[in-house]
């Protein structure tokens, strides 16, 4: 509210609510940030040993917690399969009645939970240990039964819970989801995870837009709209404006090699309308030196080319790649990238 021109100040009681709130979300964040400070420093040998387990693993890395935890271990188990590790999430309770017999020898368990006593973990411990199914434990309490019990101990630091009660899982969670990132990332370095193998597991949404590449929209037809440079406008135009394939109102210009030196779009036939242009040779019309793009390029950055500079242009060329001639393989229309949802 304003009155002449001046903010009415806010009620002594709503504001003491406003900054009563302010402070304990920055108890939730100056807890976190301690504890992950605190992760970090401790990330040692274990560490790496738990990576090279994950990483020689035959069939899948099995992650459980119960409560909070499990909630957390979705997400780690989500995270690891989206990032060239397969993994899945079984939930205790579950695993009790049955769903053991989806783990196998080939396996790996990644167990989580703070204090490293839920009592619904154990019979998924007994059956680790039972059948030699490795298994990394993250827990807070070194002495803890899950810790001793696993292959790979992994001790999150103490943590201060941000609730007034010091009781519900807050800084601990925060901290196992890190560290659960952090096995998962440092999984995808060693494996050499690339950006096309990512855009294989997010074909969806848009992650996956972001990454398809040149040569996946391209169009790779025979019939590519290309003249020489001594053809008469007069066949240029009916090439721009024919094929049933979308090349309308583009013509690339090659030599005898088959090495693109230029294009002809319908803004070049527009500038040239009035000198005789059904008289001339597409070398006159033509722009040279067009704007091209590789196949391996993210269609992102080639939409991108299109926008950028003067003139603007709505296809492209492309050619192959870099270091060689530029002999045309494809072309890449505007409406080919928003056909793939970039924008």
């Amino acid at each position: 509210m304003r009155s002449a021109g001046n903010v009415v100040p806010l009620p002594a009681s709503q504001r003491a609510k406003r900054n009563a709130d302010a402070a304990a979300g920055r108890r939730v964040v100056e807890y976190a940030s301690e504890a992950l400070k605190a992760l970090g420093d401790t990330l040692n040998g274990d560490f790496s040993r738990a990576v090279d387990l994950l990483l020689n693993v035959k069939g899948r890395v099995v992650v459980s917690g119960m409560g909070k935890s499990g909630h957390i271990g979705r997400k780690i188990a989500a995270t690891l399969s989206s990032t060239g590790t397969p993994a899945q999430f079984i939930h205790p309770g579950e695993a009790s009645h049955g769903d053991l017999g989806s783990l196998t020898r080939d396996d790996a368990l990644l167990m989580l939970s703070y204090r490293g006593e839920t009592a619904e973990l154990s019979d998924i411990i007994t059956y680790a240990k039972r059948f030699r199914i490795p298994m990394i434990g993250m827990a807070g309490n070194p002495e803890s039964t899950l810790l001793k019990a696993a292959d790979v101990a992994l001790v999150l630091p103490k943590a201060r819970e941000a609730c007034p009660m010091g009781l519900a899982p807050t800084t601990s969670t925060t901290v196992m989801l890190v560290l659960g990132d952090a096995l998962a990332v440092a999984l995808m370095e060693r494996r050499g995870f690339s950006a096309d193998q990512y855009r294989d597991f997010h074909p969806g949404g848009s992650l996956g837009r972001m990454l398809v590449r040149v040569g996946d929209i391209m169009h790779r037809s025979n019939e590519l709209p290309l003249v020489k440079p001594e053809a008469a406008m007069r066949d240029v135009i009916v090439k721009m404006t024919s094929g049933g394939i979308g090349f309308a109102g583009v013509a690339g210009v090659v030599d005898t090699k088959g090495v693109l030196i230029g294009i002809i779009t319908d803004g070049d036939v527009r500038r040239h309308v009035k000198n005789d242009l059904l008289g001339r040779k597409a070398r006159d019309v033509m722009t040279r030196d067009p704007k091209t793009v590789a196949p391996d390029m993210l269609a992102a950055e080639a939409l991108t080319v299109m926008n950028t500079g003067s003139p603007k242009v709505t296809s492209l060329f492309v050619v192959e790649s870099k270091g060689k001639p530029k002999k045309p393989i494809g072309l890449l229309t505007v409406h080919d990238c928003l056909r793939a949802g970039l924008k």
